[in-house]
């Protein structure tokens, strides 16, 4: 996946209209050792982002020699070795730093959870449903027990959720629904337990703002050319909290990033 960015408005930099906002980065990399080998610092150091997560990371504690200057580093390792993982950087030191959700889907370091005075930021990496959805029943557990985790933070300060959430909600969100329909990352299943989320009181920032933009997708299969023709999917997603959508200063997917 393609990092994808978005900006709200909070206590941290300038913007345009001279308010101030706090800038959020995540990225689905891959495996984390090889993405610091490819030019991931350089990238890192030119986002200045407050909060650089990361999501299917494949490590296990002190594999990744990558200590940015001015960052706290908040990890989540999966038990399985070479295996997603998750991955925080921050400007801002969090109040409190979980991984999991209540004790739970812990063992394949998939949640982060960081508290500030202001927000909960949770940095996730939801389970592919697998080919032929082998994995739907998993997939259809963490969705519930993610939504009920995130209402309850809600209930007591504002939200934002982001990562790769392994689903095209809607038909515009990838460049073939037709013949993908059904399958993993666009199954009813899946992309109704996305409406359910979004009807629960949170707002896709990226929808918001680009209600109708077609052609701006955040992975592509390695298979058929899919990159060189575009023919992907926006399953990499910012999902806040609606009282913050008034909030929201931008939102894209950096599609220049290789």
């Amino acid at each position: 996946s393609i990092a994808a960015t978005a900006a709200v408005k909070g206590q941290r930099r300038s913007t345009d209209n001279g308010g101030s906002m706090i800038r959020f980065i995540s990225w689905n990399v891959n495996g984390f050792r090889a993405v610091l080998k490819k030019g991931f610092e350089d990238y890192f150091n030119l986002a200045d982002g407050d909060f650089f997560c990361l999501q299917e990371t494949k490590m296990q504690e002190g594999q990744a020699d990558f200590h940015p200057e001015g960052y706290y580093e908040y990890y989540s390792y999966a038990e399985k070795k070479g295996y997603s993982g998750t991955a925080v950087f921050a400007k801002r030191e969090a109040l409190s730093f979980t991984t999991g959700i209540h004790g739970k889907h812990n063992d394949e370091g998939r949640v982060i959870t960081l508290e500030y005075p202001e927000f909960y930021l949770v940095c996730c990496y939801v389970p592919n449903a697998q080919p032929e959805l082998k994995r739907i029943d998993y997939r259809m557990e963490f969705e519930d027990d993610m939504r009920e985790y995130l209402n309850e933070l809600d209930s007591k300060k504002p939200v934002v959720y982001c990562g790769d959430l392994n689903v095209a909600h809607e038909e515009i969100d990838l460049k073939n629904p037709g013949p993908n329909r059904g399958k993993a990352g666009f199954s009813d299943q899946e992309r109704g337990k996305m409406t359910e989320l979004l009807g629960s009181g949170f707002t896709d920032t990226f929808r918001k703002l680009h209600p109708d933009e077609t052609g701006v997708y955040s992975w592509w299969s390695y298979r058929f050319n899919a990159r060189a023709n575009n023919a992907g999917w926006r399953i990499d997603y910012f999902i806040v909290s609606e009282r913050l959508t008034n909030k929201i200063h931008r939102a894209s997917i950096e599609t220049q990033v290789l």
